[in-house]
């Protein structure tokens, strides 16, 4: 068996996110199987290209996906984010 998943790092990272807005980047980067430094930039990419919104609550982050943004590849151009997290039960729809 290889060792390649089908998403990249950025997808697992919106997936869990999906369902864990909340998420610390410690537990996210242990769940994605990634640092924490390598976490925080690929939070930093989503937040830049509009794809993440992160909301200061205390001393907390919380995030919340743009369920609306295109996939970024031309061969998936015409779906959204929101149908891949939905098709991998990446949390509720997000109404706003």
């Amino acid at each position: 068996m290889t060792n390649w998943t089908l998403l990249t790092n950025h997808g697992h990272v919106m997936v869990y996110l999906a369902s864990n807005p909340e998420a610390r980047l410690r537990d996210l980067a242990t769940v994605v199987g990634i640092t924490e430094r390598a976490a925080q930039r690929i939070v930093n990419d989503l937040v830049e290209d509009g794809y993440l919104l992160k909301e200061k609550v205390g001393r907390r982050n919380r995030y919340r996906l743009n369920r609306n943004a295109p996939m970024r590849h031309p061969i998936e151009r015409d779906h959204s984010v929101g149908e891949l997290l939905s098709s991998l039960g990446g949390g509720p729809p997000d109404h706003s």
